[in-house]
């Protein structure tokens, strides 16, 4: 079973600021959960603390039971895999090279690279579609194609459980989706546990089996989007008015925001629609 990851009383932050403040959360193993929030809300804070990135000044982080500082890192990298919103790669790297580098947390004295790497690389790099790629350095490539490259490197890790920030960053709409089936296939096929922050109140209530709403450092809503997607708490962490209706394609809450028209529709002035009408006769 996949060990459990949890947020006991944390409080995070930088240079002695604190953006978070005694949060508690519990990462639901074998599940897809998804972080939201306004700018500025704590998201990714909060992933950077669950990933040991950042060090509590209070409480503490635990996976499986245990405090995660007091774990060695590399067992904690085989366990736990991160994409951060703004990863950072050598100079000239070449894309096989850095996808490669997310089996190194499994090497060791006696676990040299294998033939069994290779097929866990390809196989990261197909599911990313990022083959074509691999003999490019990193600094080269769109940003959208790094952001792929980035996300093999993610699953060639090959974690149980799999954090990323802004997963969909930089990528068009088909790419958006291309990643999100894919994790949520790693999800269902595999029982990875996926934790990600998206800015996408959609995407985020289609995708995520719980969702985490936040404000100000700390959690608003935590639970089933059915649950936690309601127009009061879109107008209390976003500050946003909006209707919530059921997406057609899948049944999940959808936010439709009113805007400053109030759900009508902007008039067209008089001699526009004067001038249609013309072209219209």
């Amino acid at each position: 079973m996949t060990p459990i990851l949890r947020a006991e009383g944390v409080t995070l932050g930088y240079d002695q600021m604190p953006i978070i403040e005694n949060l508690d959360l519990a990462i639901v193993p074998g599940a897809i959960t998804v972080i939201v929030g306004a700018n500025a809300s704590g998201k990714s804070t909060l992933l950077k603390g669950l990933s040991r990135l950042i060090t509590p000044s209070a409480g503490q982080v635990t996976l499986g039971g245990r405090n995660i500082k007091a774990l060695p890192g590399k067992k904690v990298a085989t366990v736990v895999g991160l994409l951060p919103q703004q990863p950072v790669a050598p100079d000239g790297i070449t894309v096989a090279d850095l996808v490669g580098r997310g089996r190194y947390p499994h090497q060791g004295w006696f676990r040299q690279w294998s033939s069994t790497d290779d097929e866990i690389v390809a196989a990261a790099m197909a599911a990313t579609n990022t083959q074509e790629l691999a003999a490019r350095r990193l600094e080269d490539l769109s940003g959208g194609q790094r952001q792929r490259v980035w996300i093999a490197m993610a699953l060639a890790q090959d974690p149980e459980i799999l954090l990323l920030d802004e997963p969909t960053t930089f990528l068009d709409v088909t790419h958006q989706i291309e990643v999100l089936d894919l994790l949520l296939e790693r999800n269902r096929e595999r029982g990875t546990t996926v934790v990600m922050v998206l800015h996408d109140l959609n995407l985020a209530a289609r995708y995520a089996d719980h969702l985490v709403v936040m404000r100000a450092g700390r959690i608003v809503a935590n639970g089933a989007p059915v649950e936690t997607l309601t127009a009061e708490i879109v107008r209390h962490a976003f500050d946003l008015e909006a209707r919530i209706v059921p997406d057609p394609v899948c049944g999940a809450p959808m936010v439709v925001p009113i805007g400053r028209f109030h759900g009508r529709a902007p008039t067209m002035p008089a001699e526009t629609a004067h001038d249609n009408q013309q072209v219209v006769n």
